[in-house]
């Protein structure tokens, strides 16, 4: 998947089909979404084209307003948002800076600059519920009435369920919150991880005995937070079990680096000998958050948080052990059906 920061750029298609939305999280709503966009693209011999804002209009209108509490959480940085659209199989992707031009932009010529002259569209897809412009003024109907005129079919997709649940980040974010990692999982079509840089924290971990994988998230407002049984892809060739803390960490030294940001510290439950004690700074890694354990705790002092950790491990091991169980108990069970078939 090519992708660009903003539509003025040569590489971009002269005409695409196009889909424009958060897409925060890459849920199985929108992946429905997506495949019916390619099928429209592939129609029109065309390609297909996300077209996602960044940062969030909520954090941008957040930010400006002052208050920081309206901004969402967010389910998925953008690094993890354009791999999930690219494993959709989407063509591009024009990420938009959401700034005071575009978000004072009235919608006819957010149609007309950006849609048309910017983008080529020959064909635009959106949701039911879908807003644009300023002040949202635009909807379905204006972008459906300009489409005739200006050159492109208009389509909407209707909400999208699991199991009589709709599927809306907003559901994955409250399930996340909740801590519920099946739901969640059922809502995404996947389990939910998080990647990044694994990056030099205080080594703490290190001298508590329990090393650890920093990733660091500058201004991100995570959808989950907690400790987590996890499993670690990009240190080798199979997943790896683990801890993981995702949150502001409480920490017992008010000069701690993290300085209060979000931090995904991992703990792989077996360190591959292999990588030595330097071996996993910069490498990419993907942190599966399986299931949560209990909310962020702080110690009163490190020999109790050595102990907390300690139980953390413990309990994380104690859930891989039942999820090799259960997974033995059910192909045991496809099998004894199969025979008896």
């Amino acid at each position: 998947m090519k992708t660009f920061r903003g539509y003025h750029h040569p590489q971009l298609a002269p005409h695409c089909a196009l889909t424009i939305g958060n897409f925060d999280g890459v849920h199985r709503g929108h992946q429905a979404m997506l495949a019916l966009l390619k099928s429209e693209a592939r129609h029109r011999g065309v390609p297909s084209c996300a077209v996602t804002f960044e940062p969030h209009p909520r954090d941008y209108f957040a930010a400006i307003g002052r208050k920081p509490d309206l901004a969402p959480a967010r389910i998925a940085t953008l690094r993890d948002k354009l791999s999930e659209l690219a494993q959709c199989g989407i063509d591009q992707c024009v990420v938009l800076p959401f700034n005071a031009p575009l978000a004072s932009q009235s919608p006819e010529a957010f149609i007309r600059e950006v849609l048309v002259r910017g983008l080529g569209a020959r064909y635009v897809l959106v949701g039911d519920d879908f807003r644009f412009g300023a002040r949202r003024a635009g909807d379905y109907a204006m972008l459906d009435a300009a489409g005739g005129p200006l050159g492109f079919d208009v389509a909407r997709m209707n909400s999208y369920e699991v199991s009589n649940m709709r599927v809306s980040s907003s559901a994955v974010r409250e399930a996340l919150a909740q801590g519920d990692m099946d739901r969640v999982a059922r809502l995404l079509g996947r389990p939910y991880s998080i990647s990044g840089h694994v990056v030099h924290g205080r080594k703490l971990g290190r001298d508590l005995g329990f090393r650890t994988l920093n990733l660091r998230f500058a201004h991100w407002k995570p959808a989950a937070s907690g400790i987590f049984a996890v499993r670690v892809a990009g240190l080798t060739e199979q997943p790896l079990p683990g801890v993981a803390n995702l949150g502001i960490r409480p920490s017992l030294d008010p000069d701690d680096a993290n300085g209060g940001r979000v931090l995904l510290e991992t703990h792989c439950l077996d360190w591959p000998a292999s990588l030595g004690a330097e071996g996993a700074y910069g490498k990419i890694i993907r942190v599966e958050l399986l299931h949560k354990l209990h909310d962020e705790l702080k110690y009163d002092s490190l020999d109790s948080l050595k102990t907390g950790i300690a139980r953390d491990c413990d309990d994380a091991r104690a859930f891989f052990a039942r999820s090799i169980a259960d997974s033995m108990h059910t192909e045991t069970s496809r099998q004894t059906t199969r025979d008896r078939i």
